[in-house]
């Protein structure tokens, strides 16, 4: 059986991820709603997360270096970071409650220290790929090791984009804001190097103005 993975999303309706303050609390009830085991994360929306709040990041206390102890119906949060990009930043990660605990995906080449940091902190970690992350076999041992089976994304534009060429994306959410944000956009979809066909199986509008949109994606 293979993992389900899921693109969740909130966009502009001319497909912008960035140039406007979506509706976080239905953005993130609707994915509430899909139950997964895990929520998988580029380090680069992780970064972008703390510097749009634009709040210093808290010193790292003894207790931020043990897993959590959050019951097992809590989603893991899977962190893809080759580069060790979040160095000295996980433990503000690991505190949020909505999140079971962090399993970062790593590869061969990810700098030594990193993995130090890692294990010093007592992280759970995959290494796979030489370069980059080997994602495909990645998310084969997240589903042996933690029994991962339906993982959701609402990540930024560059990993969603990598999952869909490599065909491994099996349904699209995406909850359209009455707004068009024009030539400053970010398009969530510009990376996609190949047509994919999509089934409608959902639609729905809310009062704020926004339609929640779910799609399949064809074989």
């Amino acid at each position: 059986m293979e993992t389900e993975i899921i693109i969740h999303n909130s966009i502009s309706l001319d497909s912008s991820l960035t140039g406007f303050m979506p509706d976080m609390s239905l953005h993130y009830k609707i994915a509430g709603d899909y139950k997964p085991d895990a929520h998988l994360i580029g380090s680069e929306t992780i970064i972008k997360g703390i510097e749009m709040f634009g709040e210093e990041v808290p010193e790292e206390l003894p207790g931020d270096f043990n897993p959590s102890n959050r019951h097992s119906s809590m989603p893991w949060w899977v962190i893809v970071d080759s580069g060790g990009k979040l160095k000295g930043f996980l433990h503000t990660c690991r505190r949020l409650e909505y999140c079971r605990d962090i399993i970062i995906l790593v590869s061969e080449r990810t700098p030594g220290d990193y993995i130090t940091y890692l294990k010093e902190r007592n992280y759970k970690f995959i290494v796979t790929g030489k370069e980059k992350v080997d994602l495909r076999m990645a998310l084969e041992q997240l589903r042996e090791e933690f029994n991962v089976a339906r993982i959701l994304t609402d990540t930024g534009r560059v990993l969603l984009n990598i999952l869909l060429n490599m065909g491994m994306v099996n349904e699209i959410s995406l909850l359209v804001h009455p707004l068009i944000i024009g030539e400053n956009g970010y398009s969530i979809f510009s990376n996609v190097n190949r047509n994919l066909n999509l089934k409608l199986k959902k639609s729905e509008q809310f009062e704020n103005g926004c339609v929640w949109m779910v799609y399949s994606v064809e074989p």
